[in-house]
């Protein structure tokens, strides 16, 4: 009480006296302080009951007033001071010691706001930075310590400072003997601050460093015997070493990402999130040396990997899929959950929410991190989480286990967004094998192998769910992904056999068009696909259609027909049902086949793609041809539509389409070109979708009533219909459906590609 009186009364007095000069009003305050040390015998009051902190607040406002009457980046006498007296380096001794009670939360306060007040670089100096750097390593010792708030404001704001001049981060990299000296214990702590001790007992005309050339600011002559006594005073100060917080530190180079990664871990999410923030600064500098350290003798690669892997671990053993898939999107800055206000809660929901929330941190660390750093962390993710603990998982046999696993890959495939982290997770799932495919060895990478497998599972769920994940998968901006599961069988064309033009081969439609068939270049519908709509690099989107060796594209008109009435005519007429729906033409896919090609377009175009197949001379035909383990399972499914739940069969399609969807050449021809010559023993999509028609046709005769049957099954699939009586054939019936709607997609897939290469 007295010596808040005594406070008061002070600051009434300052306000009634005259205004000393700014300089000797600094000095004042500081003396006060050190006399405080010098005079007191109670050293275990606490600091809110002494003047201190007011004579430091002071302090900061003479210091941001004389910056604000100066030109910038001039010193003026007050920061002088400061600076030459090492203030920041005591401040610091009598934070670590905690002397009174309270005096590091006010040190942490001083250097924060000090730090961001000045406008003019401070870090450079060495009173500065040395100090700063002593106090960053104090910060995170021990969680939940009363002063985490200010430690991490100070963190913050050095992480800042280094953001606009990254360069300072050389400061904040120490060299390994000191840092060994910093991991002694108590008796290392004693002799830092003895060390800082005896330069605070030095005399204050001692010569300057280099780094803070200063003016003469008359404060040399002034007495040395307050600083000696207070020296004196801070020997018999008694500092113990607190308990640190259990983190490895492997050898303390870069003490600014260790302090940041022990408050990651408090319990407060506010301080958690306020370090992660100060860690997706230091990630982002550009300094190399800075990145090799954070990378390599800290444990910032160690803490990513180890929460994902445990967050994984805490949750439930079986998921629903629909909820992982649904479930809100996660930023990892705002992982706040409330079990009792979610109304669509569900078990395990909370720890989903906490893992996805920290895979999209680290997910954004490693888009931000600079280039070398930004591998190594992706690395490590690789490593220690995707192989060390998610593969065994997706590996296993259980049913729920693989359908659980599965949803999670499926949903964390969907949300990553750095190009170097996806890259490690292609190589995960798919390997990074770039060589044709051969029957004898698709097992060489057991999880791609596995997961390909699980397209045809016996499980229809697990079957789906692996499909959808290769599904969005393909949608990602990875060149690997197309060329491992795709390109990379196709790049000979060795599925083509070469022949000479024959008459007797000729197709028998006149002008390539069928009675009836629409003539698409007048349709409506295609009014709005201008030159300004398509994409302006033409060389490689002229992939459709190419000219066969035994069918001349002489006509450009002709041939694009010849392709599209080649898909609308595959399903026979007794077998489609479409035109007796209203909103169910052919028209309908046209617009989401031009805006999903234009959008896969734009994902491609740094990819190089050649505009035209491979010359037939320069291909190895003779090479025995294999479609690659992928396609050979999702052929082996189309064959199979008219046996399988509508579910599979939508699944199967639209992982088709999307491949069919994609501008290069061999894939066109592959998968689009009906008139492709195979060779002996090949299949094509086309091939395969003749034979299921084939079979059809055969089954279409066993079935009574089978027009109105497939009328009713199709309204009722569309809602038109009242769920009614049970159909016989329903799995056929509904197949036939996927198989009219896939011809008609195909279809409208071929002229889009041929139009946005044929548009000048």
């Amino acid at each position: 009480m007295f010596s808040k009186f005594t406070s008061i009364l002070q600051h009434a007095v300052e306000a009634l006296a005259p205004s000393l000069p700014l300089q000797e009003d600094f000095v004042y305050h500081w003396k006060a302080i050190t006399h405080y040390y010098i005079e007191t015998s109670d050293d275990k009051a606490p600091v809110t009951d002494t003047n201190i902190p007011s004579h430091l607040e002071q302090m900061l406002v003479i210091l941001v007033q004389e910056e604000n009457e100066r030109e910038f980046g001039e010193t003026g006498p007050c920061m002088e001071y400061l600076l030459h007296h090492k203030i920041l380096e005591t401040l610091y001794t009598l934070g670590k010691a905690d002397c009174p009670p309270g005096m590091k939360q006010q040190v942490l306060v001083f250097y924060t706001k000090l730090l961001g007040k000045i406008r003019q670089p401070l870090l450079p100096h060495i009173n500065v930075h040395r100090p700063v750097q002593k106090l960053i390593r104090l910060c995170g010792e021990v969680l939940a310590t009363p002063t985490e708030n200010e430690e991490i404001q100070f963190l913050c704001i050095v992480c800042a400072k280094l953001k606009q001049d990254p360069y300072l981060v050389n400061f904040f990299l120490e060299n390994k003997f000191k840092s060994l000296v910093s991991q002694g214990g108590p008796n290392a702590i004693s002799e830092d601050v003895l060390k800082s001790q005896d330069s605070l007992s030095t005399d204050t005309g001692q010569s300057c460093q280099p780094e803070e050339p200063l003016g003469a600011s008359g404060t040399e002559d002034q007495p040395s015997h307050q600083m000696g006594d207070l020296s004196t005073s801070l020997e018999n100060l008694s500092v113990t070493a607190l308990p640190e917080a259990t983190v490895v530190r492997p050898n303390q180079d870069y003490n600014l990402v260790n302090s940041l990664l022990n408050l990651t871990r408090s319990p407060d999410g506010r301080i958690a999130v306020k370090a992660c923030e100060g860690l997706m600064l230091l990630v982002s500098l550009p300094e190399p040396a800075a990145a090799k350290c954070l990378t390599q003798s800290t444990c910032l690669c160690e803490l990513l990997t180890d929460r994902l892997a445990s967050l994984y671990k805490a949750l439930p053993q079986s998921v629903d899929p629909l909820d992982i898939e649904t479930v809100e999107a996660v930023n990892w800055g705002l992982d706040s959950y409330s079990h009792k206000e979610d109304a669509s809660a569900f078990p395990g929901k909370r720890a989903l929410i906490s893992f996805l929330s920290w895979f999209d941190y680290c997910d954004q660390l490693i888009k931000e991190a600079q280039k070398t750093a930004a591998v190594a962390l992706a690395k490590a993710v690789h490593e220690r989480f995707f192989i060390g603990v998610m593969e065994p998982q997706l590996m296993q046999t259980s049913e729920m286990g693989i359908l659980t696993s599965t949803a999670l890959l499926h949903r964390i495939v969907r949300q990553v967004t750095s190009d170097i982290l996806l890259q490690e997770m292609v190589f995960f799932i798919l390997g990074e094998q770039r060589e044709p495919e051969t029957l004898a060895e698709i097992s060489r990478h057991p999880l791609r192998h596995r997961l390909i497998e699980h397209c045809d599972h016996i499980s229809d769920e697990i079957s789906i769910m692996t499909l959808r994940m290769f599904e969005h998968l393909l949608q990602k901006p990875n060149e690997h992904i197309l060329y491992n599961l795709v390109l990379r069988n196709l790049e000979e064309r060795n599925y083509t056999e070469y022949k000479p033009v024959c008459p007797e081969d000729k197709d028998v439609v006149e002008n390539g068009l069928i009675a009836g068939a629409v003539d698409l270049e007048e349709d409506p519908l295609f009014t709005d696909i201008s030159p300004d709509n398509t994409l302006s690099n033409q060389e490689w989107l002229s992939s459709s259609p190419p000219a066969t060796p035994d069918h001349p594209k002489t006509d450009g008109k002709t041939e694009v027909h010849k392709i599209v009435n080649s898909f609308l005519c595959l399903v026979p007429d007794e077998a489609k049902s479409s035109y007796h729906v209203e909103g169910t033409g052919y028209d309908t896919y046209l617009r989401d086949a031009h805006r999903q090609f234009r959008d896969y377009c734009a994902i491609c175009l740094r990819w190089e793609w050649p505009g035209s197949p491979k010359a037939l001379e320069r291909c190895n035909l003779e090479a025995a041809f294999f479609e690659g383990h992928f396609l050979k399972v999702l052929f082996d499914r189309m064959g199979r539509i008219l046996d399988q739940p509508y579910d599979v069969n939508l699944q199967v399609t639209s992982v088709l389409s999307r491949l069919s969807l994609f501008p290069h050449p061999h894939i066109h021809e592959y998968l689009l070109d009906p008139y492709v010559n195979l060779a002996s023993g090949c299949r094509s999509l086309f091939s395969v979708i003749v034979r299921v028609v084939g079979d059809l046709m055969v089954r279409i005769q066993r079935i009574q009533d089978f027009t109105p049957k497939l009328l009713l099954v199709r309204k009722r699939l569309l809602g038109l219909e009242p769920e009614g009586h049970v159909i016989d054939h329903i799995t056929l019936l509904e197949g036939v459906i996927v198989l009219e709607e896939f011809c008609k997609e195909l279809a409208a897939i071929a002229f889009v590609k041929y139009h946005a290469a044929s548009t000048p």
